[in-house]
């Protein structure tokens, strides 16, 4: 049996507008192994978002919508089920932790009302007190300290990580085989970032979960991932191993990516390299490589789009040129 437990191939999700229908993902493929953490990283309004909407089958309706492509969770296609089959799947063996918490969670409904709310749903405990006695449980297990007196607040009594720390209790209660975290550490505090991100380690130990960690700080990415994805205007760009891909990146916006991170050996207060110009939009694509026209190493060849080439056994790039950056 295979120890793949989500598998994206050539996904592509479309959003239709007034003027264009604009294609946000454009065939994408990734697996997550059992157990592993995925990193998806690049700047925002790359796709990393609506690739996890996509999987979860939360798009916005009737704008966005999946066009190509298959989601397998265990070789189940999602994108096959019909939704009440899909939201049996959503929350039980597929949940997903949002990066703002005050518009995740209900402002008028009590912590411990939120909690209960998805067990009751997808594990029919309808006795009360048991149901509390697990949402304090869950609460304790990720570090709220006082549980039995926080479920009775109300979202904005609690800090920004108390926050955060509810979102993930109520996306684990089901305890899902996959969990998706959409930059939940945007909004928080460095200290309060660390304790989250040691949190969510040490919850996918413990249950020996899976998890997929979107973000655009690749610090992040360095700490908790496995493998990483790179995405750039909807594309994936580069997919590595984590020691490979920051030992040897082979896309020059992985390279650009990485220069701009501070470094220990840097004279203080320097300037930081940046990555000349600006995303394109994705109603203006350049044609071929979509970073075309940032990439110092652009030739005529870069005008024809680039496939997903496989430079080792599990490093693949998109790239024209990365043979000579090896």
């Amino acid at each position: 049996m295979s120890d793949v437990v989500l598998r994206v191939e050539s996904l592509a999700t479309e959003f239709a507008g007034d003027e264009a229908t604009v294609r946000v993902v454009d065939g994408i493929s990734f697996e997550l192994t059992a157990g592993t953490t995925l990193g998806i990283v690049g700047e925002s309004g790359c796709g990393k978002s609506v690739t996890a909407l996509s999987i979860m089958g939360l798009l916005p309706k009737p704008a966005g919508r999946v066009v190509h492509g298959r989601i397998l969770l265990n070789d189940e296609d999602l994108l096959q089920l019909p939704m009440g089959a899909m939201q049996r799947v959503r929350g039980r063996r597929i949940s997903m932790i949002f990066q703002e918490p005050m518009t995740a969670l209900n402002p008028v409904q009590r912590v411990g009302v939120q909690l209960m709310e998805v067990m009751r749903l997808h594990e029919n405990v309808g006795d009360g007190a048991t149901l509390r006695r697990r949402a304090v449980e869950l609460l304790a297990e990720v570090g709220i300290p006082a549980p039995e007196l926080r479920l009775d607040d109300y979202p904005h009594q609690l800090s920004g990580g108390m926050r955060q720390r509810v979102l993930i209790a109520i996306a684990l209660a089901c305890r899902p085989e996959v969990l998706i975290a959409d930059e939940p550490t945007t909004a928080l505090d460095v200290t309060i970032q660390a304790q989250v991100l040691e949190l969510i380690e040490q919850l996918r130990r413990q249950r020996g979960m899976s998890v997929i960690f979107i973000t655009h700080d690749l610090g992040v990415i360095a700490e908790i991932a496995d493998q990483v994805a790179v995405m750039y205007a909807g594309k994936i760009v580069e997919k590595a191993p984590v020691g490979d891909l920051f030992m040897l990146p082979l896309h020059p916006y992985t390279r650009g990516l990485l220069a701009s991170m501070p470094q220990l050996q840097q004279e203080p207060k320097s300037r930081l390299p940046t990555i000349a110009g600006m995303v394109p939009a994705l109603t203006a694509l350049p044609p071929g490589c979509r970073f075309s026209n940032r990439c110092a190493h652009a030739t005529a060849v870069c005008a024809t789009e680039p496939a997903l080439e496989q430079s080792s056994p599990s490093h693949w790039v998109a790239c024209h040129h990365w043979k000579e950056l090896a």
